[in-house]
């Protein structure tokens, strides 16, 4: 992990087209702005390990009594 510390209305530069601007540094909080491709997905973290977490529960194999509740459905053979 690279570190660095950045006043407000410094840049950083990540590859050729992304840069992220610090906006403002109040307190605790820190504002920036990011501009990047609209085919960069950006996402707080805490809601990126939420849709990882999500995605890792929908492919986790289903009990032994769920697949028998979905045995039971209505038209189900």
């Amino acid at each position: 992990m690279l570190a660095l510390t950045r006043r407000a209305g410094e840049k950083l530069i990540i590859g050729d087209n992304i840069v992220l601007t610090i906006v403002e540094v109040r307190g605790d909080n820190v504002k920036i702005a990011i501009e990047a491709p609209k085919d960069v997905k950006i996402y707080r973290g805490e809601i990126y390990a939420a849709i990882v977490a999500e995605n890792k529960q929908a492919l986790a194999p289903l009990s032994a009594e769920a697949l028998e509740a979905i045995k039971k459905l209505p038209g189900r053979k």
